[in-house]
Order: structure tokens, then sequence, then C-alpha cells
């Protein structure tokens, strides 16, 4: 897949719990720059933002807080019961994260290995090409993720599911990968995997030069 811009992007990816903060806190150690879509999806609906403004017209105002923020409890209410909703949200919401992130790579030297670290890569690039040189996807089977729901956050087993439920299936995830990390086994098993894409990250930045 080509890059929109200069330096070396990659996609990074996975479902709800499938360990992708491990593999991209991994990644910033090794000397990549993270740019982290979540981060951007609260920039993006802070107050006075156009994006807050589109929730609230949408959503109605009980989805806003009242010192103007985001309800986000009140808001995951709704869309985790209702796909349609979801879709609503993330038509607003995608394309203003996706913009902000290009603003970023854009700030990016030819010679950076940049990771856009984003959990609804799949969901988000609908209707568009995927513009990544690595598309990178974090897989762990749904029953593992579950659990690590139920045990690390203190979810039930329905609203965990319900969770998985809401994203992209693994077989649309991993249809888009290029790499694939497992995260199924130990911490140093997957570390090496995310040690061995780095490696060679840096073998196509240095090819380039």
């Amino acid at each position: 897949m080509a890059s929109i811009v200069g330096m070396y992007l990659i996609g990074l990816t996975g479902g709800i719990a499938s360990g992708k903060s491990l593999v991209s806190t991994r990644l910033a150690e090794l000397g990549a720059t993270i740019v982290d879509a979540d981060v951007l999806a609260r920039e993006v609906v802070e107050p006075g933002t156009p994006g807050l403004a589109a929730i609230a017209e949408h959503f109605g105002p009980a989805v806003i807080s009242p010192d103007g923020t985001l309800n986000r409890p009140a808001l995951g209410a709704i869309i985790f019961a209702d796909p349609a909703q979801r879709e609503r949200l993330n038509a607003i919401t995608h394309p203003a994260v996706w913009h902000r992130a290009r603003e970023l790579f854009a700030e990016a030297a030819a010679d950076q290995v940049v990771v856009y670290d984003v959990p609804l890569l799949v969901e988000g690039a609908k209707g568009r090409q995927l513009d990544f040189d690595l598309v990178v996807v974090v897989n762990a089977s749904a029953a593992t993720r579950v659990q690590r729901l139920m045990e690390l956050r203190g979810m039930t087993r329905e609203e965990a599911g319900h969770r998985l439920n809401s994203q992209a299936s693994d077989a649309e995830r991993l249809a888009v990968a290029d790499v694939v990390i497992d995260n199924e086994g130990t911490i140093d098993e997957t570390l090496r995997q995310v040690d061995a894409l780095w490696a060679k990250a840096q073998h196509a930045v240095g090819g380039r030069t």
C-alpha cells in the first residue's frame, strides 16, 4: 500500500483487548513516532468543536454534560445498543480524526517511522483506500479478549461481547493485514514479533535513502 507522505507509515490496529497498546508502547520505545487515534478522537469532540456540535445535534442534549463536555457514558449507552447509531457517530468523528492525523503525519521527517495507532482502522477506512506502507494487525481470539475484558476491566461476559460485536470482525481486520502479530502467547513472544516488525520497517526506510 502506498504511503500518503514521505515517511514510513504503519497503520496499527486490533480488536479491543487484543494487546495493541503493548505493541504501540514497544514501537515507541524502539523509536517510532506514535499518532494515537484515541487521543485525536477526544480532541475532535472537545467543547466548541464542530464534532461535538454535530453529536449534540444528532443525539440530543442528553449526551452533553452540564459543563459542556461530551457525556461519554450516555453516548456509549446509545451506540453500543444500536449499530445504526454507532455508524452515525463514526460518520461524524472518523473524518475529523483522519484529517487531524494527516496534519500530524505531514510534520514527520522523511526518515521517520510513524505509527498510526487506530482501533477502528477498518471501520474508519470504509469508502477510501488505506494509505499505509504497512498495515499491522494485533490478533487474539475472541475468547481470549472476552476473558481479558472481564478480568482487567471488570466487564460482564455480556458487556464484553457487546464491545467485541461493535467492532469489525477478526476476518475483516485480517483481510487488510500485511503483518499479523499474534498476542495469544506470552508478552516476550509478542515483543519478539514487534522487534522483528521494527527491523523490517528500518530496512524499508534505509532502502529509501
